[in-house]
């Protein structure tokens, strides 16, 4: 079932029936946005605009989860997975925020050629050996969503062990999927050290950006190596007009766009 199709509403009966298929506690509201339950706090996605700066507008949004009560978030991400002290309640949050977030932008969003940016927690990637990415690639046939729509970000941490960075990279990409790593400060020869096994997306702050010494030679090998340069976290006009003489190809931070539970295509011309 592997297929992209425009869903402007959510159809009941489909809903339904990836209730029926899963094991997720899904659950939808009266405007169609789908939440998730671990312990007794309910999930939300909110997400954040992801611009491609050769196409001027959004190129993909990234997801987060928020735990919610009574209207107001409560939890954010690092409270939200304290609670799960074992691995088995670790994978089974982490696979339960993937499969809320591909469900609200499969069913509310429209345009089938934006990605999906979903971290993973790095204690997952950890305990999981084989097989990264199975159980999601699972749910998205289910809900009808290419694996190849979804970037993967892979968190910062990992760079520290270059044997599961590799692996993890490898297990991902075998089934479709775009990769997002973090560039390593103090690292320059990171992207040599992975081989061919480099992502398809190197992320990296504005502020470590503009620490660089020698910001052209990052970005030469970076693009060299087949990768595209995502800066994240531009919070100010300077760090903005820094990423782009930087040549970035993609951009994201709070003065481009907030996380909110909405899904829009924007335009990035005027966005400061």
């Amino acid at each position: 079932m592997n297929a992209s199709v425009k869903h402007p509403h959510i159809i009941k009966d489909e809903f339904e029936l990836i209730q029926s298929a899963t094991d997720y506690y899904l659950q939808r509201d009266e405007k169609g946005w789908i939440s998730g339950r671990f312990f007794q706090h309910e999930l939300i996605s909110i997400f954040q605009p992801v611009f491609s700066v050769s196409q001027g507008q959004t190129m993909g949004h990234a997801a987060y989860i928020r735990a919610k009560a009574d209207g107001e978030i409560v939890l954010w991400p690092w409270q939200i997975f304290s609670l799960a002290s074992k691995d088995e309640q670790l994978v089974e949050l982490d696979r339960l925020c993937r499969a809320i977030h591909a469900s609200n932008y499969y069913f509310n969003h429209p345009y089938p050629s934006d990605n999906l940016f979903v971290e993973v927690h790095p204690r997952l990637l950890e305990s999981v050996k084989d097989d990264h990415g199975q159980a999601f690639e699972n749910f998205l046939d289910l809900i009808g969503l290419r694996t190849s729509r979804v970037v993967i970000e892979i968190p910062v941490t990992v760079n520290r062990n270059w044997k599961l960075l590799r692996h993890v990279i490898a297990n991902y990409r075998s089934r479709g999927y775009l990769i997002a790593a973090n560039y390593s400060i103090g690292c320059s020869d990171w992207m040599i050290k992975l081989g061919s096994l480099y992502p398809n997306i190197v992320r990296i702050t504005a502020n470590d950006l503009i620490q660089q010494e020698d910001i052209p030679s990052l970005v030469d090998a970076i693009h060299n190596a087949g990768a595209s340069l995502l800066v994240r976290e531009i919070e100010t006009s300077i760090q903005f007009a820094t990423a782009l003489k930087a040549n970035a190809d993609y951009l994201q931070g709070n003065l481009l766009g907030q996380p909110e539970q909405a899904i829009t295509t924007r335009d990035l011309l005027h966005r400061v």
